[in-house]
């Protein structure tokens, strides 16, 4: 099998990430919405809804068009780079990360795209920290594996693929 039939296979996995963050968004508005917040761990985690019209932290309250456009050209960008993976299992791990922040993008892009605002409805209170859902997660955990795969795992040459701009095989 070529490199590129099991980087298609894997990306199989970005529609079945989205589609968990879709159900659970789903689930949040029929359960939460213009209700009260629902505690699962009391002063830890509840669940709280939440339509938010900006992006991370509210930042860019109301900018739709422009959130649409540039999560589009990220997500258009990252998919690029991970066909431009270097072949063998040591880029395994970096192909699993991009992949993780394209369904996070996409899942909040479709909230976007569709209601205007994306659903936000997991809230950790010990430190007041802003309502986020799973599309978040994915991004996060991506971010930070890309962050930690950049700076501990891969040597600079190995990452090369990422600054160099190339037509995708």
């Amino acid at each position: 099998m070529n490199i590129n039939r099991k980087k298609i296979i894997l990306l199989l996995s970005v529609p079945l990430l989205t589609l968990l963050d879709q159900i659970t968004k789903t689930a949040a508005q029929a359960s939460l919405k213009g209700k009260a917040d629902y505690p699962l761990f009391p002063d830890i985690l509840e669940f709280s809804y939440l339509e938010n019209t900006g992006a991370a932290f509210s930042s860019f309250l109301g900018k739709q068009g422009f959130l649409i456009t540039l999560t589009s050209l990220v997500m258009i960008f990252l998919l690029i780079k991970y066909f431009q993976i270097p072949e063998g299992r040591r880029y395994f791990p970096m192909q699993i990360t991009l992949l993780l922040i394209v369904s996070g993008g996409i899942g909040n892009l479709i909230d976007r795209i569709i209601n205007g605002y994306v659903i936000d409805f997991i809230y950790f209170v010990p430190i007041n920290f802003p309502k986020f859902n799973v599309a978040d997660c994915y991004v996060t955990v991506g971010m930070a594996l890309l962050c930690y795969f950049c700076f501990f795992y891969y040597k600079d040459e190995e990452l090369n693929f990422l600054f160099t701009f190339k037509a995708v095989n």
